[in-house]
């Protein structure tokens, strides 16, 4: 093979942490998509930061390069902006909506966490790649290195309905990449609402792998459940709903027939919980157990606002259970509309009307949960979405 062809069929995916037991829909999704890409023969290189927590971004992983179930991976140390007071300062602006001045959008983003060693890496070679791949776009590793070489730049942006999205910090970003990939419409047509895009965009959406069998009665037995439950699986913060989520499960609880208890599992403190409100923490669990327990719920409850995709309201359907949405997130209204697999509520009066629909009504459920299946094999299937990838990347650089 010679360095030419080498060279073109080569990519880099790059994104802030990357690893077996990082947690987050981006990192999953550059992780599957380049797995997939080196299984149809791409030679990929991961680059990344030593980082494994979102919350600590210590550098727990080896700096370095390794091989990783085939993909060669280089991570670079993180390093902590000095001036957190400031940061948090302008933060705080940014999310309750205030106009901030340019310079302290530059001041907030480059406060936080940097990896100058990624930058480094890229500027020197960035021209060895066909294509860059980045995601997600908020954080630094996207923010300061996708402008490296815009003409190989392929965005993958994982964008939110969220405050930061309309930081214009980031319009050099969206409007000069090669093209960007987005995972839905309420997601393409938010980007095109707050940009102006190139002309290469492409709706690819995201795989999702079928898991072969289901253990719902061994995933009660091993964790001691027993009982009709709803399940959260995900981040326990704020930007997620799970505040909003007790509460609403609060209100439900003291107006159902009777009180539904919540499995959550995923990273980040649960907090306080309400008196009438059972909570059960599992922790995070492998992809394996969380498909099981997927499968063991009655209803999966989607609390979050900012979704870009909504990957365990896929594995919800796949496993056969209803889900349970905030219509604050266009994009899992959208999904919920399409497959006619879901209910989503606005307030805690249809939380609970919802939850009090279908806790009665088992085959609604079963019903609702087939489309839902339906519709993610229909839609989501990896091969599938790892053709419209590629053709984007052959198509555009």
């Amino acid at each position: 093979m010679t360095n030419e062809h080498r060279a073109d069929r080569r990519v880099a995916l790059v994104c802030n942490r990357f690893g077996p037991d990082v947690a987050g829909g981006a990192e999953l999704v550059m992780a599957e998509l380049g797995q997939g890409l080196h299984g149809q023969g791409w030679e990929v290189d991961v680059i990344t930061s030593a980082a494994r927590d979102l919350y600590t971004w210590k550098n727990e992983l080896p700096e370095g390069t390794s091989v990783e179930r085939g993909l060669r991976v280089l991570r670079f140390r993180t390093v902590l902006g000095a001036d957190q007071k400031a940061r948090n300062r302008i933060g705080g602006l940014i999310g309750a909506g205030a106009d901030v001045p340019l310079a302290d959008q530059y001041r907030w983003m480059n406060a936080g966490v940097r990896v100058p060693g990624m930058h480094e890496y890229l500027v020197d070679h960035a021209s060895e790649y066909r294509a860059l791949l980045f995601a997600p776009y908020l954080f630094w590793t996207t923010f300061a290195c996708a402008e490296i070489a815009p003409e190989r730049t392929i965005l993958h942006p994982c964008l939110h309905d969220e405050p930061e999205a309309r930081l214009e910090i980031f319009r050099p970003m969206f409007e000069g990449s090669r093209g960007i990939l987005f995972q839905t419409g309420p997601e393409q047509d938010l980007g095109r609402s707050l940009f102006t895009l190139p002309a290469r965009t492409a709706l690819v959406g995201s795989g999702i792998h079928p898991p072969a069998g289901y253990d719902a009665e061994g995933f009660r037995r091993r964790h001691g459940i027993e009982g009709e439950f709803i399940l959260y699986a995900g981040r326990r913060e704020w930007g997620k709903g799970w505040p909003e989520l007790l509460r609403h499960l609060e209100f439900a609880n003291g107006h159902l027939p009777r009180p539904l208890p919540l499995v959550t599992c995923g990273v980040g403190d649960v907090g306080a919980v309400p008196r009438n409100v059972r909570v059960t923490d599992l922790g995070y669990l492998s992809d394996e157990e969380r498909s099981n327990a997927m499968a063991a719920a009655t209803v999966y409850v989607q609390p979050s606002a900012m979704e870009s995709f909504s990957r365990t309201v896929m594995e919800a359907w796949l496993a056969g259970t209803v889900v349970v949405a905030n219509a604050a997130s266009a994009v899992v209204a959208w999904h919920c509309e399409r497959s006619g697999a879901g209910l989503f509520y606005r307030d805690r009066y249809e939380f609970a009307e919802a939850l009090r629909l279908l806790a009665d009504r088992r085959e609604t459920r079963t019903a609702m949960a087939c489309r839902g299946r339906e519709y993610v094999l229909q839609n989501y299937r990896w091969p599938d979405v790892l053709g419209r990838v590629e053709r984007a990347i052959e198509e555009w650089t």
